[in-house]
């Protein structure tokens, strides 16, 4: 049975046409920052927040950012965990991931199985996801120890994204890494959604609104966006920039 957040991620994707994900990370700024990034977000028309990525969001700083988001939007706070450390009790739900291409076990069971007992105790939604990394792989693929897959190998992908499937994984994220300068390509996103019936999310190096709807017209059902906002001294560009990218994605 899907749980609220899922259902309702599925519902924006058949609504229309694809979903926007905003991803803060708490080490990158103070909660109250990512609270105003989250409220502009939030006017510009994102769908929801995934809070993680990095190896310190975690702690008093991972609740007190997902606390700064929840004040000022009723959006779902999905937690994007780098590790077993990076749960919170405060969260809608997690993307409960496991890297399928990671060289290190800890990175696709080990810190499943530490954070599963937490993640039932707190009563969190978990959406079962494979997270494969794909060139360049930027730090997430050199923290998870990752063998990234060939930006030209698609078939690689594909046969990941069967696996994940097969698993009972209702979500495969195509990663190339948080602000590289080459994003997933359009023939490996197309070539997943054309195989997989997994729900398909793409993230790393989307800054501008033709690559977000050029994701979006290769497959991808849901985009996330990370460093386009983090980059803005400016909160208030947040919503006009994001804005313009969202409008392009569901155009």
């Amino acid at each position: 049975m899907l749980g609220a957040v899922e259902r309702y991620l599925l519902d924006v994707i058949e609504r229309d046409g694809a979903a926007h994900l905003t991803l803060i990370d708490p080490e990158s700024q103070p909660p109250e920052r990512a609270g105003r990034i989250a409220e502009g977000a939030a006017r510009a028309g994102t769908d929801a927040f995934m809070v993680g990525g990095s190896i310190n969001a975690a702690g008093g700083l991972l609740d007190e950012t997902v606390h700064a988001i929840r004040r000022v939007t009723s959006l779902p706070v999905i937690l994007f965990p780098a590790g077993v450390h990076s749960l919170t009790p405060h969260a809608d739900a997690l993307f409960f991931m496991s890297m399928l291409n990671s060289r290190d076990l800890t990175y696709i069971v080990g810190n499943q199985m530490l954070g599963a007992p937490l993640v039932v105790g707190y009563g969190i939604e978990a959406i079962p996801m494979a997270y494969l990394v794909v060139e360049p792989g930027g730090t997430v693929g050199y923290v998870g120890d990752a063998r990234p897959i060939p930006r030209a190998k698609p078939e690689i992908a594909v046969a990941y994204a069967l696996a994940a499937q097969l698993m009972g994984m209702r979500f495969v994220y195509l990663e190339a890494g948080s602000g590289v300068s080459s994003p997933v390509p359009p023939e490996m996103i197309s070539a997943v959604r054309g195989a997989s019936r997994c729900t398909l999310v793409v993230g790393g190096g989307i800054r501008d609104p033709s690559t977000a709807e050029s994701m979006v017209r290769a497959g991808a059902h849901a985009i996330v966006t990370g460093n386009l906002v983090e980059m803005r001294e400016d909160v208030e560009d947040v919503e006009t920039t994001l804005a313009e990218l969202i409008a392009a994605m569901k155009s």
